[in-house]
């Protein structure tokens, strides 16, 4: 999973792979020449009292270094660019897909946790792929050149390197086999952080307004302690890979040293070829070592990816039709044709046998108590869910073969939350439509009835707004969210409870300049209370996912027993206060 990551998103930087492949192959040729002309110059130049013979030699091996500096610089210039390139593109992938994903994608995987996907995990993948450009490629060059080298210096010595390589393998194997797992929990405890984090600052109100500060700091406290309790296990193992590599290291000097001496006094070996060997030695001890750090960073890396391939191997439920149509001969007509819709693994359906036609010019209001089913109908329209069940058409044409942009294109959605961006008011009520003149704006904001408190702002259009619409009240969210929609100037308008934290009259004001300005459009309203839907063309009544009632107010009056039964109880809400 990890090499396809990296291969597929590291394919289009492939020539600054190329790049950096060269420069470290120059740079390991260079380190593994030197050792050999400092023992030429020991044994040829220093033994012999040759000086000319030692500048010349020193005079090379400066501009071997020169040489092998230069390299280094532009591989690690090269890897560098490479692995930032690889983790912006994969960063991208993952925003493009998921922005691709319906409601039920998003809740199955969880916010939090694609956060955490597209900026830890994809961190992790990335660091991996600039140690690999910059560390790996000359590492089995060392240690194979090395072994080479070493032998042409002495054979002799080179059971020191048979026995010292396989103790550092070994020993740095069970250190990486223990922290695999820690690595696997570490990032899934972040996810719990983030989850923990984003839960608290969302719902601040209601922790504030029950008095659950203390509960949720203690929540936060029990989930930042699993954080860093395996994280210090996995440093904990990390922190003795470089003790083990130093003291292998250091015992591998000593022994090279020692055995080597002997062979020194016996005059079987130059002492420059005893000096080469030691270096030899190390260089491979280092490859082995860089290897070996890769190697641990490779689990945390492949953990990571693995998380990133769920998410982009994750199809969405909404498909996009092969050929998609991209004209519609109509004015907004919504039709829904014996709609169905279940969510995995449900018992039974949310929505069955649902069927109506909310017409151009018109408003169809629908109301229900809690959990009837109304946000989920109205998602069905612009595809945030498909129907598992019937079909959802718009000027006679299935929600499913309409091209994307098309759709969205013709509807204007109001949701159950008002959620608005940071910037200011333009740039929110411009999110649909970025063409939208000033006058246009305030058009908007008129209908909305939100015109008056923007005057009221310092910098009207201009007045900053908080991530999510902090720094406005309830109700003014509301209503910029509407006029929002309306600037879009949509064919069909769908307001998902989008009046419930209006007062009446305001409420009454809004759906009076509502009706003026956008005569000729499809208008479906959710709606909790009465007041607002009473003057709509068309009421339907959902109860347990499906339609019990329909007409006008004074028809369901008449009609049905379940309206009745929600007139009466808010009429009684209103008498008692």
């Amino acid at each position: 999973m990890l090499a396809k990551l990296i291969v597929q998103y590291l394919g289009p930087h492939r020539k600054l792979v190329v790049g950096v492949v060269v420069f470290q192959l120059v740079q390991s040729i260079a380190s593994l020449y030197l050792p050999s002309l400092n023992a030429d110059i020991i044994d040829n130049g220093i033994a012999t009292g040759d000086t000319g013979y030692i500048l010349m030699i020193g005079s090379v091996m400066l501009g071997i270094t020169l040489l092998q500096v230069a390299t280094a610089i532009v591989a690690v210039y090269f890897g560098a660019k490479a692995a930032m390139g690889f983790g912006r593109d994969l960063r991208e992938a993952i925003f493009v897909h998921v922005g691709e994903f319906s409601e039920r994608e998003v809740a199955r995987i969880g916010a939090p946790s694609l956060i955490t996907r597209t900026t830890n995990d994809v961190q992790q993948v990335q660091i991996l792929v600039l140690t690999t450009c910059t560390l790996l490629v000359s590492a089995p060059i060392l240690a194979v050149g090395g072994v080479i080298m070493a032998l042409q210096q002495d054979v002799e010595l080179s059971w020191l390197m048979a026995v010292a390589i396989p103790v550092l393998l070994v020993s740095i194997g069970l250190i990486i086999v223990r922290m695999v797992p820690l690595f696997s929990q570490l990032q899934v405890r972040i996810d719990t952080v983030n989850r923990v984090v984003r839960e608290q600052l969302t719902g601040i109100r209601v922790v504030r307004a029950f008095v659950r500060e203390d509960l949720e700091t203690a929540r936060f406290e029990r989930a930042n302690a699993d954080v860093t309790r395996t994280a210090l296990g996995a440093g904990r193992l990390f922190a003795l890979v470089f003790p083990v590599v130093m003291l292998i290291m250091n015992v591998a000097s000593v022994a090279v040293l020692w055995f080597g001496s002997f062979r020194v006094d016996n005059g079987d070996m130059q002492i420059g070829a005893l000096t080469a060997f030691l270096s030899y030695l190390i260089q491979i001890l280092m490859a082995v070592m860089m290897a070996t750090f890769m190697a641990v960073m490779i689990p945390r890396a492949a953990v990571s990816a693995v998380r990133i391939s769920e998410v982009l191997d994750t199809p969405t439920s909404v498909v996009l039709p092969e050929r998609p149509v991209t004209e519609l001969h109509g004015t907004g007509l919504v039709e829904l044709r014996d709609v169905e819709f279940s969510y995995p693994g449900a018992e039974q359906p949310v929505l069955h046998n649902l069927s109506f036609r909310a017409r151009p010019g018109e408003t169809t209001a629908i109301i229900g108590s809690t959990g009837a089913g109304k946000t989920t109908l109205v998602n069905l329209l612009p595809r945030l869910f498909d129907a598992t069940g019937g079909a959802v058409l718009i000027d006679g044409v299935d929600v499913r073969e309409l091209d994307r942009d098309l759709l969205w294109g013709r509807i204007g959605l109001v949701p159950q939350r008002a959620y608005l961006f940071s910037g200011t008011v333009a740039s929110n009520l411009r999110y649909g439509n970025p063409a939208a003149t000033n006058e246009e704006l305030w058009n908007a904001l008129e209908t909305a009835q939100a015109a008056d408190f923007v005057r009221e702002m310092p910098e009207g259009l201009g007045a900053p707004i908080s991530q999510g619409g902090t720094n406005v009240s309830g109700g003014q969210r509301q209503r910029l969210a509407i006029a929002r929609a309306l600037v879009k100037k949509s064919e069909i308008y769908v307001f998902d409870d989008s009046f419930s934290a209006l007062d009446t009259a305001t409420d009454s004001r809004l759906r009076q300049a509502l009706a003026r300005s956008e005569r000729s459009a499809t208008k479906i309203i959710v709606a909790q209370r009465v007041s607002t839907i009473v003057d709509a063309d068309q009421i339907l009544v959902i109860d347990d996912g499906e339609i019990v009632g329909r007409g006008t107010h004074e028809e369901l009056l008449e009609t049905s027993e379940t309206y009745r039964e929600i007139v009466d109880s808010q009429l009684r809400a209103e008498e008692a206060a």
